[in-house]
This record gives C-alpha cells, sequence and structure tokens, in this order.
C-alpha cells in the first residue's frame, strides 16, 4: 500500500530534497564553470587589473569568450563551428580564425587536465 501524504502520494518531503539537491548541483557547476574560466582567461596573456577576460566551455558544444563587456559565443556543430557576437547572428567561421579558435580550445582542455582535474 502506497502511503498518502496529505491527500497527495508524492511525498512533500522528498520534493523539498530533490530541490535542495538541484540547487547544490547548480551551485556546483557555477564553482566549476568559474574556476574553468579563470584558467581559461590565462590563455591569451596577462590581465590587465580592471580588464575583464573569461574563456570557458558552457556546454558540450558551447564556448564563450567574455572580454571588456563584449560576449562571443562559439557553437560546435556538425556543419562548423559557428560564432555569435553579443547579440548578432552566427556566422561560420574559418581560416586562420577557425585555426585559433581550435588552437584556444586544445590548450584549454590541455590546461583543466594539468590543473583543475588532475587524474
Amino acid at each position: 500500500m502506497q502511503k498518502r501524504y496529505f491527500g497527495s502520494s508524492v511525498n512533500p518531503f522528498k520534493r523539498q530534497e530533490n530541490k535542495k539537491r538541484r540547487a547544490r548541483m547548480a551551485e556546483a557547476e557555477r564553482k566549476l564553470i568559474n574556476a574553468e574560466s579563470a584558467l581559461g582567461r590565462m590563455l591569451f596573456g596577462e590581465v590587465q587589473p580592471g580588464y575583464q577576460r573569461e574563456f570557458f566551455c558552457l556546454q558540450k558544444n558551447v564556448w564563450i569568450w567574455y572580454e571588456n563587456g563584449k560576449t562571443i559565443r562559439y557553437e560546435v556543430r556538425e556543419s562548423g563551428v559557428y560564432k555569435k557576437v553579443d547579440t548578432g547572428n552566427y556566422a561560420k567561421i574559418s581560416g586562420k580564425e577557425l585555426e585559433n579558435f581550435r588552437a584556444a580550445t586544445k590548450a584549454y582542455l590541455q590546461l583543466l587536465k594539468m590543473n583543475l582535474y588532475k587524474a
């Protein structure tokens, strides 16, 4: 027989535990992104005082580069790598820009493996 809670079969305490667990996971994810970004900002040289730079992998196929008020979002798709600056439209990158992006992502992943996710 299923236990009933205040007229419902859903355990309100279980729901609250799940909400707390999701909040802890979201906070842990934010902390990891911040730690990764702190390493990623070093890839492009020293950051001057008062200057802000971030570079990190937001999702499996999404990379963010933020520098002094300008956000560049890179999306890796099967058809290529696409770039969106601030609120503009996506455009496929190629040539030297694509080479630079690949080099930066490879260096970023190496930096994370050496400093954050040591085996």
